[in-house]
């Protein structure tokens, strides 16, 4: 009866199957976006699906018809004016993969679920550890991002801190009275994520010490001597230091090698944020910039940014296994300690989830697909075309940089010639591309300027795409400064 619904060995339902998996294919190619955002408002979108879909069974053609619709007005992260956030175009060969986990539909938590899924993703780990330059006792788990992975990072660091410094295991007794003495340190412009795992970890954001950045938003080491001898004048506790390679606004790249002196000096967990950096290790020409990431207890690096894999596809690598034992519980239907004895695993010991997908695999086949050295070169184009726009915009008066871009984000403001209402019209340039359905660009603060950001991750982009960009951000803003001055003139 339901036999049509479901992939299985028998020929109906593999011809169904891939009946229904062209017709996709072919909506996807047909009705792909042509230019960066359809421009429709919430209230627009809103209005495009009914409730009826809740009860009523649809036709081929009423599924075809919602997912064109859904298509045309999705933001196109594979078009050379989309260059907001972190969020990149997928690789092909990503995507085949992708056909294989949902079809197959293995979940991580276990061998007898996963069997081969789990010998892929412990080799890739390891794998990994060892590009990293980590230890032979490190491991890790794949995770749905950098905030799951800087939060497990910060778990970790806080259960090391509380066993070494008061002899508690928070995992059989929770928190105990003398962990609000503990303290997290990182750069001011680090990821909202610390202060966010910070109170997700009974902790506090009040416990997350912010440190002073130089002029290309970089930790200052003395800094963080300072702040480190200051929490100890004042009998609290570090429990960790964040150090990020790669901000989300610049780009920036902490000093990671005198990062991990001071954490090591002071006996404290270093974590390195690298979820947007961390592709620098297969750079054909800027991985001596995360030198040091080796020294880490703990790091993030994301693969749905610099790698070009579909979300999620991130990791979380520790410097010994043994420091998973906080997280680690038995299920006696799952992951019975019998299994540990044989040999068999099951890789929810490591992670924070149980059902998980087999995101390892994508990864696997798309570094199959493209090789170190085609890798490299993506890598390193995005940086160059980030280094061209911000060559353009530094030559350019109707423009001030805020900073020298340090990966592939460029910062930078449009600067009306009368100096006037710079402010909104920053905002308001990039909203009117937005709405227009033009252009997909982000923005941000910095010194209390409200400013325009590029995030180059498109690969197929070129510099005469990022040009014709700037062209349009700067006709956009003399036509908001024109309206704004009719509008002064009229009163």
């Amino acid at each position: 009866m339901f036999e049509s619904e479901f992939l299985t060995s028998s020929d109906d339902s593999r011809r169904a199957y891939n009946r229904v998996l062209t017709q996709a294919a072919d909506i996807v190619t047909e009705a792909f976006p042509s230019q960066p955002y359809s421009g429709k408002k919430p209230i627009d979108l809103a209005s495009l699906f009914g409730s009826e879909f809740l009860s009523q069974q649809s036709s081929w053609e009423k599924l075809a018809e919602t997912m064109r619709m859904v298509i045309a007005n999705s933001v196109s992260v594979s078009h050379p004016r989309t260059a907001a956030h972190l969020h990149c175009p997928p690789l092909v060969s990503a995507l085949a993969a992708e056909v294989v986990i949902s079809a197959l539909n293995q979940s991580m938590d276990s061998f007898d679920q996963a069997p081969i899924a789990s010998i892929v993703e412990q080799k890739l780990i390891r794998w990994l550890c060892s590009e990293s330059g980590l230890p032979k006792t490190a491991d890790g788990t794949f995770t749905t991002g950098g905030s799951q992975s800087n939060y497990m990072g910060l778990l970790l660091a806080r259960d090391a801190a509380l066993q070494k410094h008061w002899d508690w295991s928070a995992q059989r007794a929770g928190l105990p009275p003398e962990a609000r003495r503990l303290r997290i340190l990182c750069s001011e412009v680090a990821h909202f994520t610390v202060e966010k795992s910070a109170a997700q970890l009974g902790l506090g954001t009040d416990s997350v010490v912010r440190v002073p950045v130089d002029d290309n938003f970089r930790l200052r080491p003395e800094s963080l001597q300072a702040a480190l001898e200051n929490l100890k004048t004042n009998a609290f506790v570090p429990m960790g230091v964040v150090a990020t390679a790669g901000t989300t606004d610049f780009g920036s790249v902490d000093p990671l090698a005198e990062i991990a002196a001071l954490s090591r000096h002071s006996d404290t967990w270093l974590h390195v944020d690298a979820a947007y950096g961390g592709a620098l290790l297969f750079s054909g020409k800027h991985r001596a910039k995360i030198a040091g990431i080796e020294k880490a207890d703990s790091v993030t690096i994301d693969f749905h940014k610099l790698f070009w894999q579909p979300i999620p596809c991130s990791v979380f690598l520790v410097r010994d296994a043994i420091l998973f034992d906080p997280i680690k519980f038995h299920a006696d239907y799952l992951n019975p300690e019998l299994h540990e004895e044989k040999g068999i695993p099951n890789l929810v010991t490591t992670s924070l989830q149980t059902s998980r997908r087999f995101d390892a695999f994508k990864l696997w086949l798309s570094l199959q697909s493209m090789g170190r050295k085609k890798l490299a070169g993506m890598i390193d184009h995005t940086i160059a075309l980030a280094s061209e726009a911000a060559n353009v915009i530094r030559r350019s008066a109707d423009f001030q940089l805020m900073c020298d871009p340090q990966l592939s984000t460029v910062v930078f403001r449009y600067v009306p010639s009368t100096g006037a209402h710079a402010e909104r019209v920053n905002a308001e340039i990039r909203q009117t591309l937005f709405d227009r359905g033009q252009a997909v660009i982000g923005h941000t603060r910095v010194r209390g300027h409200q400013c325009l950001k590029f995030t180059c991750m498109n690969p197929t982009a070129t510099d005469a795409d990022m040009k014709n960009l700037i062209e349009m951000i700067r006709k956009c803003g003399d036509k908001i400064v024109g309206k704004m001055a009719d509008a002064t003139t009229s009163k």
